[in-house]
C-alpha cells in the first residue's frame, strides 16, 4: 500500500527547522512508501548544525550551532489509513559580536524549540492520498515563557502516484507563528528521473516554511550526492531581560546545500551537508510585533551532520 506521507528526521530542523531551522537541519519529505497493515515504523534521528562567522551590514558578526534529536512513530492502521507521532528537541546557541548593527547588548542568545505533532494518511484510491499533519512548537530564548512562543498549525496535502517512478502532489502549510498567521503552498515530488538521477524534498514543511527541493545522484554502494534549497522563516519569543523585553527575534534565509550521504541498508544513514546562507536578514520585533532593528547579513557558510535509524 502507498503510504501518503512520512515525517522522517529534519535537516531544520534539519535545515532549520529552520529556522535558520534553523537552518538547515532539518529533512523530513513527503514520500512515497510500502507498508503492510499493522506494520509501525520508528525512526529516530539526530543533526548538529552551524553557521559560520558571518558579517552583518550595519557591524558586527555572528555565528551560531545547533543540535536536534527527534523520534517519529508510524502505524499503518489499513491498507488506507496510516497514523503517526513525533517529537523533537533543538537548540541554538548565537553568539555576536558586540557592538554591532544591534547595538551593544547582543539581542539574543541560546534559542530552544521542543515540538510534538501527528501525522495522518489516507489513500482515496490505489493512486491517490490525502495527508495531514498537526504540529505544535514552542520556539523561545532560553530564560524566556515557552508559552508565550507556540507555534502551531498544520501541513495539508495530496499525493498522486503518476508512475512507478513518479510520485508528486501539492500541498499547503497554515501555522499561527506565535503572533501571526502564516500560510504557504509547496510542491510534493518523489521522482526516479533515471537509475541514478532523482528529484525530490529535501527538509520538512512545518512552521518554518515549505519543504523546497533537491536533486540526487546514486553512486551505487549506499553513497548519494545531492544539491538542493529550501526558504526558511522562524520567529522565537525573546526574554523579559532582553535588549527588547519580551520582543521576538526573527531569521529567514535561503540554504543552498550540497549532501552527500551514505546509507547502511534501508535503515540508517548518515547524511553531511555543506553549503551557504543567502539572503539572510535577522530582525529583532518588539512584544507587539512591530521591527525594532533589522539587518541583511552576507553569504553564510552552513555545515551540518545528520544521522537516522529505522527500526
Amino acid at each position: 500500500m502507498t503510504k501518503s506521507y512520512g515525517v522522517r528526521g529534519t535537516l531544520q530542523r534539519r535545515c532549520a527547522q529552520a529556522a535558520a531551522l534553523g537552518l538547515l537541519v532539518a529533512a523530513a519529505s513527503a514520500h512515497a512508501q510500502r507498508a503492510a497493515p499493522g506494520e509501525v515504523t520508528t525512526t529516530l534521528n539526530a543533526t548538529v548544525v552551524g553557521q559560520t562567522r558571518t558579517d552583518i551590514d550595519g557591524g558586527g558578526r555572528f555565528d551560531w550551532v545547533g543540535a536536534n534529536v527527534g523520534i517519529n512513530v508510524e502505524r499503518q492502521f489499513t491498507p488506507a489509513l496510516s497514523i503517526g507521532f513525533n517529537a523533537a528537541y533543538g537548540s541554538e546557541n548565537w553568539s555576536f559580536d558586540t557592538p554591532s548593527a544591534f547595538g551593544p547588548v547582543a539581542p539574543w542568545g541560546n534559542v530552544l524549540r521542543p515540538s510534538i505533532g501527528l501525522s495522518l494518511g489516507y489513500a482515496l484510491a490505489p493512486d491517490l492520498s490525502i495527508f495531514i499533519a498537526p504540529q505544535l512548537e514552542w520556539s523561545y530564548e532560553s530564560g524566556a515563557s515557552a508559552s508565550q512562543g507556540q507555534n502551531y498549525g498544520a501541513v495539508f496535502g495530496v499525493n498522486k502516484v503518476f508512475s512507478p517512478t513518479l510520485f508528486a502532489g501539492i500541498g499547503v502549510g497554515v501555522f499561527r507563528q506565535i503572533d501571526e498567521l502564516r500560510y504557504f503552498p509547496f510542491f510534493i515530488v518523489n521522482w526516479q528521473i533515471t537509475d541514478q538521477w532523482r528529484l525530490s524534498n529535501p527538509v520538512q514543511a512545518g512552521p518554518a516554511g515549505g519543504a523546497g527541493l533537491e536533486l540526487v545522484y546514486d553512486f551505487g554502494g549506499g553513497w548519494e550526492l545531492a544539491g538542493g534549497a529550501a526558504y526558511r522563516d522562524y520567529r522565537f519569543r525573546l526574554r523579559s531581560d532582553a535588549p527588547v523585553p519580551k520582543g521576538l527575534g526573527r531569521n529567514t534565509g535561503i540554504p543552498v546545500f550540497a549532501k552527500l550521504t551514505r546509507k547502511f541498508g534501508p535503515a540508517a544513514q548518515i547524511d553531511l551537508y555543506a553549503g551557504v546562507v543567502a539572503n539572510g536578514q535577522l530582525r529583532v520585533l518588539d512584544a507587539a510585533g512591530s521591527t525594532v532593528q533589522q539587518a541583511d547579513y552576507g553569504t553564510s557558510p552552513l555545515l551540518a551532520l545528520s544521522g537516522s535509524f529505522s527500526f
